[in-house]
């Protein structure tokens, strides 16, 4: 079984946001980046420690919404990805 580094969590917690339009709540964040709830919560408070994420609240709801900076590292990330890819380094 190959693990996830650390960056790649975090760039598929990212990418789940942005894929729902910036904004997300945590149940789709789970399906989006394959983590159980626990490690999803962890991932996200050190997102936001990192001032990629912010966490609003909309009624009861907590919903994590992408900063500036979480959407520049997403994009940076995608290249960096294709660019390793080209050499058949996955990351």
């Amino acid at each position: 079984k190959e693990y996830r580094s650390k960056a790649r969590i975090y760039a598929d917690i990212l990418n789940s946001i942005m894929k729902q339009g910036g904004k997300s709540g945590p149940t789709r964040l789970l399906y989006g980046a394959n983590l159980s709830y626990d490690r999803l919560m962890r991932h996200l408070h050190q997102l936001m420690e990192l001032e990629l994420v912010e966490e609003e609240k909309e009624g009861d709801t907590a919903v994590y919404k992408l900063t500036s900076k979480g959407r520049a590292f997403v994009i940076e990330f995608i290249k960096v990805e294709k660019f390793a890819t080209a050499f058949g380094i996955a990351i």
